[in-house]
């Protein structure tokens, strides 16, 4: 399952759990076209686990970059970090979030975001997105392949259309990393063929950590 790709992620945050208070989430926007970073005008994300509060200091200044804006439709019916906020609520202990979803926009103005917002040890930022979609089992096994390599070697260029939903927040945060001199690693990688049955049509699904 695509569940237990995402814990191999978060199960390396355990040692931190206490250290981290805040999440920044970027994923991709599915239903709403729009140009931009959108941001949320929430006090609060709701899960069956609880609330878990947005930054809303954080958002206001991520608001004065000229790529953000709070777009609440664009998040009404979005399910790329609503995903993620039960496994950072079982995995961390007290903490908010930035939510922002990423719409039509180029990974360098991602980057100047995530610069803006990167902190220190407290903060941690999640990326959340699908691989390939609706290939073969084996077309999605090389697709997915070389995305991993990308990824890995933080070259966001390589990264196409085709390859991820979420490739311009992952190319943000890849561009980023390589400033930083990060090193990226794959921690799991398999497609719906591997997890939940045919294998005509896949999406694939990858874990990766930059430290």
């Amino acid at each position: 399952r695509a569940s237990d790709l995402a814990a191999n992620a978060y199960a390396r945050l355990y040692p931190a759990s206490g250290a981290i208070r805040r999440a920044i989430l970027l994923g991709p926007s599915h239903r709403v076209a729009f140009r931009g970073l959108a941001a949320s005008g929430a006090d609060a994300f709701a899960t069956p686990l609880g609330e878990v509060p947005v930054d809303t200091a954080a958002v206001a200044a991520a608001c004065r970059l000229p790529p953000v804006r709070r777009l609440d439709e664009a998040h009404a019916l979005e399910h790329s970090l609503e995903v993620q906020l039960p496994f950072l609520q079982y995995v961390l202990q007290e903490f908010s979030i930035v939510p922002l979803i990423v719409g039509d926009a180029r990974p360098d103005e991602v980057a100047e975001v995530l610069e803006l917002l990167w902190g220190g040890p407290e903060t941690v930022i999640v990326i959340s997105s699908d691989l390939s979609h609706y290939y073969d089992y084996e077309t999605a096994i090389r697709m997915d392949g070389a995305t991993s390599r990308a990824i890995e070697g933080l070259d966001f260029e390589r990264i196409g259309y085709d390859d991820a939903c979420g490739r311009v927040p992952i190319g943000g945060l890849l561009c980023v990393g390589r400033r930083k001199g990060l090193k990226a690693q794959t921690l799991d990688l398999r497609n719906s063929g591997d997890t939940a049955g045919g294998r005509d049509e896949v999406v694939g699904y990858g874990a990766y950590a930059l430290e």
